[in-house]
């Protein structure tokens, strides 16, 4: 059975519509893959120990990160050389700190507060990742209408990878569906 980790975005849920693409699209044409898609936790540190568990517990082959999603699976993927999918990813050096404070998830309504000792952890990631070096283990799909996310800095990370940049778009990577056969070619997903 292979098993696939998928990570939402900021402010997301596992009910977002490129994790319930994903989940159909497994439901439908995979006999022998597992996705897993949990609810992150709304605060960084608590999200980076989730997930760590959900590794060393489920242990996944790969990973499937959209957004700050993204910059997760980068993260988790060098850590414990994982095969790695980004879709629209953040990248380091990330700097949330507009996010400082109340903030609602988009998905959820729930309420959250950023405070400093998350961005303090981002900044221990954003120093742990600062140069890929597993490059062969990742495939980036970029929109580069992106409006919250620069794709040439995501194509500039993720130089040495496999990475698609699709002109046009927007951060919630239009079209995704069609890109989904490609993401199961690279991850081997049966």
């Amino acid at each position: 059975m292979t098993k696939i980790l998928y990570l939402h975005g900021f402010a997301s849920s596992s009910d977002s519509t490129k994790a319930d693409l994903i989940k159909s699209f497994v439901k439908k044409n995979t006999a022998a893959t597992k996705i897993l898609i949990p609810n992150l936790d709304n605060d960084i540190k608590n999200a980076y120990y989730q997930i760590e568990e959900i590794i060393k517990k489920e242990s996944p082959s790969s990973i499937i990160g959209s957004s700050l999603g993204g910059f997760y699976g980068t993260y988790f993927a060098e850590k414990f050389n994982l095969l790695c999918v980004n879709i629209n990813p953040a990248i380091p050096p990330i700097d949330m700190s507009e996010y400082l404070g109340e903030n609602i998830n988009y998905s959820t309504g729930d309420k959250f507060i950023i405070n400093q000792e998350q961005l303090d952890w981002l900044e221990y990631m954003n120093k742990e990742i600062k140069h890929l070096k597993k490059h062969k283990n990742f495939m980036t799909l970029i929109q580069s209408g992106d409006e919250v996310l620069d794709y040439k800095l995501a194509v500039t990370f993720f130089c040495g990878s496999q990475i698609e940049v699709i002109f046009g778009g927007n951060h919630s990577f239009e079209n995704f569906e069609s890109y989904i056969p490609k993401i199961q070619s690279f991850l081997n997903m049966h």
